[in-house]
Protein backbone atom coordinates (compact mmCIF):
# COMPACT_ATOMS: atom_id res chain seq x y z
CA UNK A 1 0.00 0.00 0.00
CA UNK A 2 1.39 3.61 -0.68
CA UNK A 3 3.12 4.73 2.54
CA UNK A 4 1.57 7.92 1.42
CA UNK A 5 -2.12 7.31 1.29
CA UNK A 6 -3.55 8.91 4.11
CA UNK A 7 -1.14 12.26 3.25
CA UNK A 8 -3.65 14.52 1.26
CA UNK A 9 -0.29 16.31 0.64
CA UNK A 10 1.04 13.40 -1.35
CA UNK A 11 -2.15 12.34 -2.95
CA UNK A 12 -0.13 11.60 -6.90
CA UNK A 13 -0.84 8.64 -8.12
CA UNK A 14 2.44 9.70 -9.86
CA UNK A 15 4.45 9.82 -7.00
CA UNK A 16 2.28 6.47 -5.81
CA UNK A 17 3.84 4.69 -8.77
CA UNK A 18 7.32 6.51 -8.36
CA UNK A 19 7.10 4.62 -4.94
CA UNK A 20 6.10 0.98 -6.42
CA UNK A 21 8.91 1.38 -8.91
CA UNK A 22 11.68 1.90 -6.27
CA UNK A 23 10.10 -1.03 -4.17
CA UNK A 24 8.79 -3.19 -6.45
CA UNK A 25 10.13 -2.41 -10.29
CA UNK A 26 9.78 -6.10 -11.69
CA UNK A 27 6.11 -6.75 -10.21
CA UNK A 28 3.71 -6.82 -12.84
CA UNK A 29 1.51 -3.78 -12.63
CA UNK A 30 -0.91 -3.60 -16.47
CA UNK A 31 -1.64 -6.29 -18.95
CA UNK A 32 -3.79 -5.59 -21.81
CA UNK A 33 -6.30 -7.78 -24.02
CA UNK A 34 -3.94 -6.77 -27.11
CA UNK A 35 -0.77 -8.24 -25.77
CA UNK A 36 0.59 -5.74 -24.16
CA UNK A 37 2.22 -5.63 -20.22
CA UNK A 38 4.05 -3.47 -17.92
CA UNK A 39 5.73 -3.40 -14.77
CA UNK A 40 5.27 -1.02 -11.80
CA UNK A 41 9.31 -0.04 -13.10
CA UNK A 42 8.75 -0.36 -16.93
CA UNK A 43 5.12 1.93 -16.02
CA UNK A 44 7.35 4.12 -14.31
CA UNK A 45 10.66 4.79 -16.62
CA UNK A 46 7.89 4.93 -20.04
CA UNK A 47 5.92 7.58 -18.02
CA UNK A 48 9.41 9.82 -17.01
CA UNK A 49 10.07 9.05 -20.96
CA UNK A 50 6.36 9.91 -22.39
CA UNK A 51 6.86 13.11 -20.10
CA UNK A 52 9.77 14.68 -21.65
CA UNK A 53 8.93 13.54 -25.07
CA UNK A 54 5.50 16.07 -24.73
CA UNK A 55 7.59 18.41 -23.32
CA UNK A 56 9.99 18.21 -26.11
CA UNK A 57 7.00 18.75 -28.31
CA UNK A 58 6.66 22.41 -26.74
CA UNK A 59 3.81 21.07 -23.97
CA UNK A 60 4.24 22.97 -20.90
CA UNK A 61 2.93 22.65 -17.22
CA UNK A 62 -0.61 23.54 -17.25
CA UNK A 63 -1.01 22.63 -20.63
CA UNK A 64 -3.69 20.68 -22.31
CA UNK A 65 -3.42 18.06 -24.22
CA UNK A 66 -6.12 15.22 -25.60
CA UNK A 67 -5.77 12.05 -25.35
CA UNK A 68 -8.27 9.76 -27.50
CA UNK A 69 -7.53 6.28 -27.10
CA UNK A 70 -8.58 2.88 -26.24
CA UNK A 71 -8.13 1.24 -22.98
CA UNK A 72 -4.42 -0.63 -23.13
CA UNK A 73 -0.60 -0.12 -21.78
CA UNK A 74 -0.31 3.27 -23.97
CA UNK A 75 -3.47 4.91 -22.79
CA UNK A 76 -1.32 4.21 -18.86
CA UNK A 77 1.99 5.72 -20.32
CA UNK A 78 0.38 8.57 -22.25
CA UNK A 79 -1.63 9.33 -19.33
CA UNK A 80 1.24 8.80 -16.45
CA UNK A 81 3.46 10.46 -18.69
CA UNK A 82 1.31 13.90 -19.15
CA UNK A 83 0.65 13.58 -15.39
CA UNK A 84 4.29 13.46 -14.39
CA UNK A 85 4.83 16.72 -16.62
CA UNK A 86 2.37 18.47 -15.36
CA UNK A 87 0.26 19.10 -18.02
CA UNK A 88 -3.39 18.68 -18.03
CA UNK A 89 -4.85 15.16 -20.09
CA UNK A 90 -8.30 16.13 -21.64
CA UNK A 91 -9.49 12.62 -21.92
CA UNK A 92 -11.65 12.07 -25.02
CA UNK A 93 -14.86 9.59 -25.45
CA UNK A 94 -13.68 7.53 -28.09
CA UNK A 95 -17.54 7.21 -29.01
CA UNK A 96 -17.54 10.80 -29.61
CA UNK A 97 -17.55 12.15 -33.35
CA UNK A 98 -18.92 15.12 -35.49
CA UNK A 99 -20.17 17.36 -33.06
CA UNK A 100 -19.63 16.26 -29.88
CA UNK A 101 -16.09 15.55 -30.58
CA UNK A 102 -15.77 19.35 -31.93
CA UNK A 103 -17.05 21.01 -29.24
CA UNK A 104 -14.63 19.15 -26.60
CA UNK A 105 -11.51 20.22 -28.84
CA UNK A 106 -13.17 23.42 -29.42
CA UNK A 107 -13.90 24.06 -25.54
CA UNK A 108 -10.58 22.82 -24.23
CA UNK A 109 -8.84 24.73 -27.07
CA UNK A 110 -6.35 22.08 -27.69
CA UNK A 111 -3.53 21.78 -29.49
CA UNK A 112 -2.32 18.36 -29.38
CA UNK A 113 -4.04 14.87 -29.48
CA UNK A 114 -2.29 11.74 -29.05
CA UNK A 115 -4.82 9.40 -30.98
CA UNK A 116 -5.40 5.72 -31.99
CA UNK A 117 -5.05 5.38 -35.73
CA UNK A 118 -8.44 3.38 -35.61
CA UNK A 119 -9.74 6.78 -34.52
CA UNK A 120 -7.78 9.23 -36.48
CA UNK A 121 -10.80 9.22 -39.58
CA UNK A 122 -12.84 11.20 -36.84
CA UNK A 123 -10.13 13.77 -36.04
CA UNK A 124 -9.86 14.18 -39.96
CA UNK A 125 -13.29 14.72 -40.83
CA UNK A 126 -13.77 17.74 -38.60
CA UNK A 127 -9.95 19.27 -38.82
CA UNK A 128 -11.34 22.65 -40.74
CA UNK A 129 -13.88 22.99 -37.80
CA UNK A 130 -10.75 22.75 -35.20
CA UNK A 131 -8.28 25.18 -36.58
CA UNK A 132 -6.51 25.46 -32.95
CA UNK A 133 -5.45 21.52 -33.80
CA UNK A 134 -2.27 21.56 -34.46
CA UNK A 135 -0.04 18.24 -33.32
CA UNK A 136 -1.25 14.99 -33.81
CA UNK A 137 0.28 11.94 -32.17
CA UNK A 138 -0.17 8.39 -33.80
CA UNK A 139 -0.57 5.09 -32.00
CA UNK A 140 -0.43 2.92 -35.18
CA UNK A 141 -0.05 3.07 -38.75
CA UNK A 142 -2.50 5.71 -40.41
CA UNK A 143 -2.65 3.72 -44.17
CA UNK A 144 -1.80 6.48 -45.85
CA UNK A 145 -4.71 8.66 -44.68
CA UNK A 146 -4.75 12.18 -45.93
CA UNK A 147 -4.10 14.65 -42.86
CA UNK A 148 -4.23 17.76 -42.99
CA UNK A 149 -1.40 20.00 -44.38
CA UNK A 150 -1.18 22.35 -41.20
CA UNK A 151 -0.33 19.13 -38.85
CA UNK A 152 2.49 17.74 -37.60
CA UNK A 153 1.62 14.39 -37.62
CA UNK A 154 3.75 12.81 -35.24
CA UNK A 155 5.15 8.52 -34.27
CA UNK A 156 4.06 7.25 -31.17
CA UNK A 157 7.75 6.26 -30.11
CA UNK A 158 9.77 3.27 -29.18
CA UNK A 159 10.40 4.22 -25.13
CA UNK A 160 13.13 2.00 -24.69
CA UNK A 161 15.03 3.96 -27.37
CA UNK A 162 14.18 7.85 -25.65
CA UNK A 163 15.97 9.23 -23.63
CA UNK A 164 15.52 9.73 -19.53
CA UNK A 165 13.96 12.70 -17.85
CA UNK A 166 13.80 14.41 -14.31
CA UNK A 167 11.69 17.14 -14.34
CA UNK A 168 9.53 18.09 -10.87
CA UNK A 169 6.77 15.99 -10.61
CA UNK A 170 3.13 17.75 -10.03
CA UNK A 171 1.40 18.98 -6.99
CA UNK A 172 -2.04 17.45 -5.61
CA UNK A 173 -3.72 20.79 -6.43
CA UNK A 174 -2.39 21.06 -9.94
CA UNK A 175 -5.02 20.01 -12.38
CA UNK A 176 -4.54 16.55 -13.63
CA UNK A 177 -6.86 16.30 -16.23
CA UNK A 178 -10.43 17.03 -17.69
CA UNK A 179 -13.04 14.89 -18.00
CA UNK A 180 -16.63 15.82 -20.04
CA UNK A 181 -19.63 15.17 -18.79
CA UNK A 182 -22.05 13.21 -20.60
CA UNK A 183 -24.15 16.64 -21.75
CA UNK A 184 -27.86 15.00 -21.77
CA UNK A 185 -29.59 18.31 -21.46
CA UNK A 186 -27.05 20.77 -23.18
CA UNK A 187 -23.39 20.59 -24.24
CA UNK A 188 -21.37 18.67 -22.21
CA UNK A 189 -19.02 20.58 -19.41
CA UNK A 190 -15.91 20.26 -18.41
CA UNK A 191 -14.67 18.94 -15.53
CA UNK A 192 -11.23 20.45 -13.68
CA UNK A 193 -9.96 17.39 -11.51
CA UNK A 194 -7.06 18.26 -9.42
CA UNK A 195 -4.23 15.51 -8.44
CA UNK A 196 -6.00 14.79 -5.53
CA UNK A 197 -9.63 14.68 -6.60
CA UNK A 198 -7.79 11.36 -8.87
CA UNK A 199 -6.12 9.92 -6.05
CA UNK A 200 -9.23 9.74 -3.97
CA UNK A 201 -11.72 7.33 -5.84
CA UNK A 202 -8.60 5.27 -5.24
CA UNK A 203 -8.24 5.75 -1.45
CA UNK A 204 -12.39 5.12 -1.63
CA UNK A 205 -12.16 2.06 -3.49
CA UNK A 206 -9.48 0.86 -1.31
CA UNK A 207 -12.25 0.95 1.90
CA UNK A 208 -14.80 0.15 0.16
CA UNK A 209 -13.94 -3.45 -1.82
CA UNK A 210 -11.37 -3.84 1.38
CA UNK A 211 -8.23 -4.69 -1.52
CA UNK A 212 -5.33 -6.65 0.13
CA UNK A 213 -2.17 -7.43 -1.79
CA UNK A 214 -4.03 -10.46 -2.89
CA UNK A 215 -5.99 -9.06 -5.37
CA UNK A 216 -6.24 -8.47 -8.71
CA UNK A 217 -8.51 -5.80 -10.38
CA UNK A 218 -10.40 -6.03 -13.84
CA UNK A 219 -11.06 -2.99 -15.73
CA UNK A 220 -13.43 -3.99 -18.60
CA UNK A 221 -14.78 0.09 -18.47
CA UNK A 222 -13.36 2.98 -20.56
CA UNK A 223 -10.21 4.48 -19.14
CA UNK A 224 -11.26 7.55 -20.49
CA UNK A 225 -14.20 7.96 -17.21
CA UNK A 226 -13.25 7.96 -13.91
CA UNK A 227 -14.59 5.21 -12.78
CA UNK A 228 -12.54 2.72 -15.31
CA UNK A 229 -9.46 5.44 -14.84
CA UNK A 230 -9.18 6.46 -10.83
CA UNK A 231 -11.58 3.88 -8.83
CA UNK A 232 -10.05 1.12 -10.82
CA UNK A 233 -6.37 1.56 -12.22
CA UNK A 234 -5.71 4.21 -9.63
CA UNK A 235 -6.59 2.00 -7.19
CA UNK A 236 -4.37 -0.64 -8.12
CA UNK A 237 -1.21 1.57 -7.92
CA UNK A 238 -2.20 2.79 -4.74
CA UNK A 239 -2.63 -0.33 -3.60
CA UNK A 240 0.42 -2.00 -5.31
CA UNK A 241 -1.56 -4.49 -7.10
CA UNK A 242 -1.85 -5.71 -10.60
CA UNK A 243 -4.64 -5.40 -13.28
CA UNK A 244 -5.69 -6.50 -16.11
CA UNK A 245 -7.61 -3.86 -19.12
CA UNK A 246 -9.81 -5.24 -21.91
CA UNK A 247 -9.50 -2.64 -24.77
CA UNK A 248 -13.36 -2.43 -24.68
CA UNK A 249 -16.32 -4.11 -22.75
CA UNK A 250 -17.21 -7.65 -24.35
CA UNK A 251 -20.36 -8.89 -22.02
CA UNK A 252 -19.11 -12.42 -23.70
CA UNK A 253 -15.44 -11.93 -22.77
CA UNK A 254 -16.20 -11.00 -19.15
CA UNK A 255 -16.37 -14.25 -17.39
CA UNK A 256 -13.06 -16.04 -19.64
CA UNK A 257 -11.15 -12.94 -18.99
CA UNK A 258 -11.77 -12.93 -14.84
CA UNK A 259 -10.87 -16.53 -15.11
CA UNK A 260 -7.89 -16.33 -17.22
CA UNK A 261 -6.31 -14.01 -15.55
CA UNK A 262 -7.64 -14.66 -12.27
CA UNK A 263 -8.80 -11.45 -11.04
CA UNK A 264 -10.37 -10.86 -7.81
CA UNK A 265 -12.39 -7.54 -8.24
CA UNK A 266 -14.32 -5.73 -10.93
CA UNK A 267 -16.89 -2.69 -11.06
CA UNK A 268 -19.79 -2.81 -13.81
CA UNK A 269 -22.30 -0.28 -14.59
CA UNK A 270 -25.83 -1.30 -14.56
CA UNK A 271 -26.05 -1.56 -18.13
CA UNK A 272 -23.16 -4.16 -18.22
CA UNK A 273 -24.14 -5.69 -15.32
CA UNK A 274 -27.13 -6.68 -17.29
CA UNK A 275 -25.32 -7.73 -20.51
CA UNK A 276 -23.44 -9.78 -18.32
CA UNK A 277 -26.78 -11.33 -16.93
CA UNK A 278 -28.12 -11.98 -20.06
CA UNK A 279 -25.49 -14.25 -21.39
CA UNK A 280 -25.84 -17.73 -21.89
CA UNK A 281 -25.38 -19.79 -18.48
CA UNK A 282 -22.39 -22.63 -18.56
CA UNK A 283 -20.95 -25.18 -16.91
CA UNK A 284 -17.88 -22.84 -15.64
CA UNK A 285 -20.39 -19.96 -14.27
CA UNK A 286 -18.36 -20.62 -10.73
CA UNK A 287 -15.34 -21.46 -11.86
CA UNK A 288 -13.60 -18.41 -11.03
CA UNK A 289 -11.82 -16.16 -7.98
CA UNK A 290 -13.94 -13.26 -8.31
CA UNK A 291 -15.36 -12.26 -5.09
CA UNK A 292 -16.16 -8.49 -5.06
CA UNK A 293 -18.21 -6.81 -7.29
CA UNK A 294 -18.42 -2.69 -7.28
CA UNK A 295 -21.87 -1.97 -9.44
CA UNK A 296 -23.46 1.01 -9.84
CA UNK A 297 -27.03 0.85 -9.41
CA UNK A 298 -27.13 -1.86 -7.45
CA UNK A 299 -30.77 -3.63 -8.71
CA UNK A 300 -31.77 -6.18 -6.63
CA UNK A 301 -32.65 -8.94 -9.07
CA UNK A 302 -28.58 -8.38 -10.37
CA UNK A 303 -27.14 -8.71 -6.99
CA UNK A 304 -29.34 -12.25 -6.74
CA UNK A 305 -27.83 -13.62 -9.74
CA UNK A 306 -24.03 -12.14 -9.44
CA UNK A 307 -24.80 -14.43 -5.92
CA UNK A 308 -26.92 -17.51 -7.30
CA UNK A 309 -25.35 -18.04 -10.94
CA UNK A 310 -21.39 -16.42 -10.36
CA UNK A 311 -21.38 -16.90 -6.65
CA UNK A 312 -20.12 -13.66 -6.28
CA UNK A 313 -19.90 -12.98 -2.19
CA UNK A 314 -19.72 -9.64 -2.13
CA UNK A 315 -21.74 -6.91 -4.33
CA UNK A 316 -21.36 -3.52 -3.62
CA UNK A 317 -22.52 -0.17 -4.73
CA UNK A 318 -21.73 3.58 -4.62
CA UNK A 319 -23.32 6.88 -5.58
CA UNK A 320 -20.61 9.57 -7.35
CA UNK A 321 -19.84 11.74 -10.20
CA UNK A 322 -17.23 13.53 -12.14
CA UNK A 323 -17.49 16.63 -10.18
CA UNK A 324 -17.63 15.41 -6.79
CA UNK A 325 -15.87 12.03 -6.51
CA UNK A 326 -17.13 9.23 -4.65
CA UNK A 327 -18.54 10.51 -1.38
CA UNK A 328 -21.07 7.19 -0.83
CA UNK A 329 -19.58 3.84 -0.97
CA UNK A 330 -20.86 0.12 0.31
CA UNK A 331 -19.48 -1.59 2.37
CA UNK A 332 -18.12 -5.40 1.97
CA UNK A 333 -20.68 -7.66 4.32
CA UNK A 334 -23.22 -5.49 4.25
CA UNK A 335 -24.85 -5.07 0.92
CA UNK A 336 -28.46 -3.21 0.65
CA UNK A 337 -29.52 -4.08 -3.08
CA UNK A 338 -31.10 -0.82 -4.35
CA UNK A 339 -29.12 1.41 -2.14
CA UNK A 340 -25.96 3.26 -2.78
CA UNK A 341 -24.44 2.62 0.40
CA UNK A 342 -22.96 5.35 3.34
CA UNK A 343 -21.24 8.65 3.19
CA UNK A 344 -17.49 7.93 2.99
CA UNK A 345 -16.93 10.51 6.65
CA UNK A 346 -13.78 11.11 6.47
CA UNK A 347 -13.22 12.51 3.57
CA UNK A 348 -16.73 14.22 2.46
CA UNK A 349 -20.15 16.02 4.22
CA UNK A 350 -23.34 14.47 2.35
CA UNK A 351 -27.35 15.96 3.09
CA UNK A 352 -30.66 15.25 1.37
CA UNK A 353 -32.00 18.89 0.90
CA UNK A 354 -35.15 20.04 -0.78
CA UNK A 355 -34.08 21.02 -3.99
CA UNK A 356 -35.82 25.03 -4.09
CA UNK A 357 -34.95 25.37 -0.72
CA UNK A 358 -31.78 23.94 -0.16
CA UNK A 359 -33.72 23.12 3.45
CA UNK A 360 -32.11 19.57 5.04
CA UNK A 361 -34.58 17.33 4.86
CA UNK A 362 -36.29 14.74 7.65
CA UNK A 363 -35.05 11.14 7.24
CA UNK A 364 -36.66 8.98 4.42
CA UNK A 365 -37.57 11.92 2.13
CA UNK A 366 -36.81 12.31 -1.56
CA UNK A 367 -34.77 15.56 -2.19
CA UNK A 368 -31.64 16.62 -4.03
CA UNK A 369 -28.53 15.06 -2.65
CA UNK A 370 -25.95 17.83 -1.78
CA UNK A 371 -22.38 17.46 -1.11
CA UNK A 372 -19.02 19.11 -0.06
CA UNK A 373 -15.06 17.37 0.70
CA UNK A 374 -13.65 17.50 3.88
CA UNK A 375 -10.42 17.97 2.77
CA UNK A 376 -8.44 20.35 0.25
CA UNK A 377 -8.56 19.50 -3.23
CA UNK A 378 -10.41 16.02 -3.07
CA UNK A 379 -13.15 17.51 -5.29
CA UNK A 380 -13.43 19.47 -9.06
CA UNK A 381 -11.76 22.67 -9.55
CA UNK A 382 -14.69 24.17 -11.34
CA UNK A 383 -16.36 23.53 -14.91
CA UNK A 384 -13.74 24.79 -17.48
CA UNK A 385 -14.71 27.92 -19.35
CA UNK A 386 -18.15 27.74 -17.02
CA UNK A 387 -17.45 29.69 -14.15
CA UNK A 388 -21.55 30.74 -13.99
CA UNK A 389 -22.15 27.32 -13.85
CA UNK A 390 -20.38 26.46 -11.16
CA UNK A 391 -21.27 28.69 -9.14
CA UNK A 392 -24.79 27.71 -9.84
CA UNK A 393 -23.86 24.27 -9.01
CA UNK A 394 -22.01 24.79 -5.87
CA UNK A 395 -24.87 27.52 -4.34
CA UNK A 396 -25.40 27.55 -0.74
CA UNK A 397 -21.94 26.14 0.08
CA UNK A 398 -22.89 22.71 -1.14
CA UNK A 399 -22.50 21.47 -4.70
CA UNK A 400 -25.97 20.17 -6.24
CA UNK A 401 -25.66 16.88 -7.84
CA UNK A 402 -29.29 17.38 -9.85
CA UNK A 403 -29.99 13.97 -8.37
CA UNK A 404 -33.03 12.79 -6.27
CA UNK A 405 -32.22 10.54 -2.96
CA UNK A 406 -33.00 9.78 0.24
CA UNK A 407 -30.88 8.83 3.88
CA UNK A 408 -32.14 6.40 6.39
CA UNK A 409 -31.64 7.19 9.83
CA UNK A 410 -28.46 5.01 9.77
CA UNK A 411 -27.23 7.30 6.88
CA UNK A 412 -27.95 4.70 4.13
CA UNK A 413 -28.66 6.41 1.01
CA UNK A 414 -30.07 5.47 -1.98
CA UNK A 415 -30.19 7.32 -5.47
CA UNK A 416 -33.32 7.59 -6.79
CA UNK A 417 -33.08 9.21 -10.17
CA UNK A 418 -31.92 12.44 -12.00
CA UNK A 419 -34.28 15.37 -10.51
CA UNK A 420 -34.82 16.47 -14.00
CA UNK A 421 -36.09 12.90 -14.90
CA UNK A 422 -38.06 12.53 -12.05
CA UNK A 423 -42.10 13.07 -13.04
CA UNK A 424 -44.10 15.11 -10.82
CA UNK A 425 -48.02 14.46 -11.40
CA UNK A 426 -50.62 15.06 -9.08
CA UNK A 427 -48.82 16.09 -6.13
CA UNK A 428 -46.28 13.22 -5.95
CA UNK A 429 -42.74 12.80 -7.41
CA UNK A 430 -42.19 9.59 -9.82
CA UNK A 431 -38.79 8.16 -10.42
CA UNK A 432 -38.44 7.36 -14.05
CA UNK A 433 -36.71 5.11 -13.16
CA UNK A 434 -38.76 3.14 -11.16
CA UNK A 435 -41.56 2.62 -13.60
CA UNK A 436 -38.56 1.55 -15.96
CA UNK A 437 -38.15 -1.24 -13.92
CA UNK A 438 -41.65 -2.15 -13.35
CA UNK A 439 -42.42 -2.08 -17.05
CA UNK A 440 -38.92 -3.57 -18.22
CA UNK A 441 -40.09 -7.31 -16.35
CA UNK A 442 -42.83 -7.64 -18.96
CA UNK A 443 -42.63 -10.05 -21.59
CA UNK A 444 -41.47 -9.37 -24.82
CA UNK A 445 -40.25 -6.11 -24.25
CA UNK A 446 -36.43 -5.00 -24.63
CA UNK A 447 -35.93 -1.42 -23.45
CA UNK A 448 -38.05 0.76 -21.64
CA UNK A 449 -37.44 4.56 -21.30
CA UNK A 450 -40.05 6.57 -19.02
CA UNK A 451 -40.65 10.13 -18.88
CA UNK A 452 -42.53 13.46 -18.34
CA UNK A 453 -45.01 15.12 -21.19
CA UNK A 454 -47.01 18.44 -20.61
CA UNK A 455 -50.15 17.50 -19.00
CA UNK A 456 -53.38 19.01 -20.59
CA UNK A 457 -55.32 19.63 -17.25
CA UNK A 458 -54.72 22.60 -15.97
CA UNK A 459 -52.38 22.16 -12.66
CA UNK A 460 -52.21 18.62 -13.89
CA UNK A 461 -48.29 19.08 -13.80
CA UNK A 462 -47.25 15.82 -15.89
CA UNK A 463 -48.14 12.94 -17.61
CA UNK A 464 -46.12 9.70 -17.56
CA UNK A 465 -45.24 8.16 -20.84
CA UNK A 466 -43.20 5.41 -22.03
CA UNK A 467 -40.89 4.70 -25.34
CA UNK A 468 -40.49 0.83 -26.07
CA UNK A 469 -38.06 -1.59 -27.50
CA UNK A 470 -40.11 -4.57 -28.59
CA UNK A 471 -37.52 -7.64 -28.40
CA UNK A 472 -37.06 -9.44 -31.93
CA UNK A 473 -40.32 -10.89 -33.08
CA UNK A 474 -42.53 -9.70 -30.37
CA UNK A 475 -45.61 -8.59 -31.14
CA UNK A 476 -47.10 -6.22 -28.39
CA UNK A 477 -50.16 -3.86 -27.55
CA UNK A 478 -49.78 -0.97 -26.00
CA UNK A 479 -52.70 -0.79 -24.44
CA UNK A 480 -52.05 -4.52 -22.60
CA UNK A 481 -48.32 -3.21 -21.74
CA UNK A 482 -49.97 -0.14 -20.32
CA UNK A 483 -52.73 -1.88 -18.24
CA UNK A 484 -50.08 -4.25 -17.24
CA UNK A 485 -47.99 -2.47 -15.84
CA UNK A 486 -50.52 0.01 -13.95
CA UNK A 487 -51.77 -3.10 -11.72
CA UNK A 488 -47.46 -2.94 -10.48
CA UNK A 489 -47.70 1.19 -10.40
CA UNK A 490 -49.19 3.42 -7.62
CA UNK A 491 -52.11 5.12 -9.04
CA UNK A 492 -49.65 8.42 -9.54
CA UNK A 493 -47.48 7.14 -11.67
CA UNK A 494 -49.73 5.07 -13.76
CA UNK A 495 -48.62 6.05 -17.49
CA UNK A 496 -50.94 7.55 -19.68
CA UNK A 497 -48.74 7.31 -23.13
CA UNK A 498 -46.61 4.49 -25.05
CA UNK A 499 -44.89 4.95 -28.37
CA UNK A 500 -43.15 2.07 -30.12
CA UNK A 501 -39.30 2.69 -31.18
CA UNK A 502 -36.78 1.03 -33.03
CA UNK A 503 -34.09 2.42 -30.69
CA UNK A 504 -33.57 4.61 -27.28
CA UNK A 505 -31.51 7.68 -28.14
CA UNK A 506 -28.36 7.44 -25.99
CA UNK A 507 -25.45 9.16 -25.04
CA UNK A 508 -21.71 7.48 -25.77
CA UNK A 509 -21.66 5.94 -22.23
CA UNK A 510 -25.14 3.98 -22.64
CA UNK A 511 -27.28 6.51 -20.77
CA UNK A 512 -31.13 7.18 -22.19
CA UNK A 513 -31.47 10.73 -23.16
CA UNK A 514 -34.70 11.22 -21.99
CA UNK A 515 -33.97 14.97 -22.77
CA UNK A 516 -34.35 14.20 -26.47
CA UNK A 517 -37.69 11.69 -25.53
CA UNK A 518 -39.14 14.67 -24.14
CA UNK A 519 -38.76 17.13 -27.10
CA UNK A 520 -40.25 14.59 -29.41
CA UNK A 521 -43.13 14.94 -27.21
CA UNK A 522 -46.30 12.65 -28.06
CA UNK A 523 -46.86 12.72 -31.79
CA UNK A 524 -47.16 9.03 -32.61
CA UNK A 525 -48.32 7.71 -29.34
CA UNK A 526 -51.00 5.57 -28.40
CA UNK A 527 -52.78 7.78 -25.42
CA UNK A 528 -54.63 5.43 -23.12
CA UNK A 529 -57.30 7.93 -21.43
CA UNK A 530 -57.80 8.99 -25.41
CA UNK A 531 -58.62 5.32 -25.98
CA UNK A 532 -60.51 4.51 -22.93
CA UNK A 533 -62.69 7.22 -23.84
Amino acid sequence: MYSEIHNPRRWLLTAALQELATRSPDAPWLTDSEGGSLSFGQAHTNSLRAAGFFERLGVRRGGRVGVFMFNGCEFATAWLGLGRLGATTVFLNTELRASFLRHQLVDSALNCVVVDAELLEALTAIADEVPDLRTVIVIGATHHQKLPARWEVVAWPDWTQQPDWSGPGPAPEDIACIMYTSGTSGPSKGVLMPHAHCALYGIGAIKCVELTARDRYYVCLPLFHANGLFMQLGATLLAGIPAFVRRRFSASSWLSDIREHRVTVTNLLGATAGFILHQPPGPQDRDHCLRAVLTAPNLAQHEAQFHERFGVKDIVSGFGMTEVNIPIWGRIGRSVPGAAGWTHEEHFEVRIADPETDETLPAGQMGEILVRPRVPFGFMAGYFNAPAKTVEAWRNLWFHTGDAGTMQEDGLVTFVDRIKDCIRRRGENISATEVEEVVAALPGIEEVAAYAVPSDVPGGEDEVMLALVPKTGAQLDGADILRTASAHLPRFAKPRFVKFVDALPKTATGKVQRAVLRKQGIEGALDVQSKAG
